[in-house]
């Protein structure tokens, strides 16, 4: 059985497109392409259940016709509608140590205060709603998520090491 913890979320699947099974996969991370994944995760009916790729292609830097194995009509495209769709951590830790992780990638971090070694939450979400990236914690503390207050990141503890702004915790 797979855990929340061993995925994050990379996008939701949109409508169903054609009548051979092909859906609309809106994504936020386009981590299925950057890695050698057979698979990707959906949560279907509060269970997260994996689902072999047949193929994808582009139809924007966001979006993509996505064919699913096992889901070869329209009827059973239409029920994925609106399914959160998920990766596997384990295979996104395989990535070149130069390419970018994403923000989605870092949910379940734990932030540590760069000046005092403290740990200070741990990322709930990322809200990416506004040019002000924000890591939302646990504890509905909200982070700015900007690159310059970043120290490191530490993957194989899942810490995220930031020069926080002075009085952010006070808020």
């Amino acid at each position: 059985m797979i855990k929340q913890e061993e995925v994050y979320r990379i996008g939701r699947l949109g409508k169903a497109h054609g009548v051979h099974g092909e859906v609309t996969f809106h994504f936020d991370d386009d981590v299925f392409d950057r890695t050698d994944a057979d698979y990707l995760v959906l949560e279907v009916d509060g269970i997260l259940v994996p689902f072999f790729i047949e193929e994808y292609r582009f139809r924007s830097d966001n979006t993509a016709l996505l064919k699913l194995e096992g889901v070869d009509n329209q009827e059973r495209a239409r029920e994925l509608t609106n399914v959160d769709v998920y990766f596997p951590r384990h295979l996104a830790e395989t990535l070149d140590d130069d390419a970018p992780l994403t923000y989605a990638f870092l949910v379940g971090f734990t932030i540590v205060d760069a000046a005092t070694g403290r740990e200070v939450g741990t990322i709930e979400s990322v809200d990416e709603s506004t040019m002000n990236i924000l890591f939302c914690l646990e504890d509905g503390t909200l982070i700015p998520a900007a690159e310059e207050l970043i120290e490191g990141i530490d993957q194989k503890k899942k810490e995220i090491s930031l020069q926080l702004p002075e009085g952010i915790l006070e808020l």
